[in-house]
């Protein structure tokens, strides 16, 4: 089980069907929409929670501007367009067991999934 905060752009279905699947799962959406990047990476902190995003700007915002990390971060830059499929990535994701996202920021396309560590805070 995971410990995952969702961006405001991760669709409603996937986060009830993470928490269908056992993970923790707060999200952006129900608890401060319209919250600011900053805010979200804060809000993950706080909570201890590994974030999930679609939003491209949260590699920016944490190795270039050195904002305090969460616990982890997964990028999807490739979401699928049908939103079933969409949902199936990403529960997918989260059971691989070759994957671990504490401590990683970890980008995942339609070719790959990379993983770097986060910088230290």
């Amino acid at each position: 089980m995971s410990r995952l905060l969702a961006d405001e752009n991760i669709p409603q279905p996937a986060v009830k069907a993470l928490r269908a699947a056992g993970h923790d799962v707060n999200a952006i959406q129900e608890q401060s929409p319209g919250a600011s990047d900053e805010e979200v990476l804060a809000t993950a902190r706080a909570e201890s929670r590994v974030l999930l995003t679609l939003d491209l700007d949260m590699g920016h915002l944490l190795f270039e501007r050195s904002l305090e990390v969460p616990p982890g971060v997964i990028l999807i830059r490739d979401l699928p367009a049908r939103l079933a499929d969409a949902v199936q990535l990403i529960v997918s994701l989260l059971e691989r067991p070759d994957l671990t996202f504490d401590g990683h920021f970890t980008v995942v396309s339609r070719e790959r999934i990379r993983q770097r560590p986060l910088p230290a805070t």
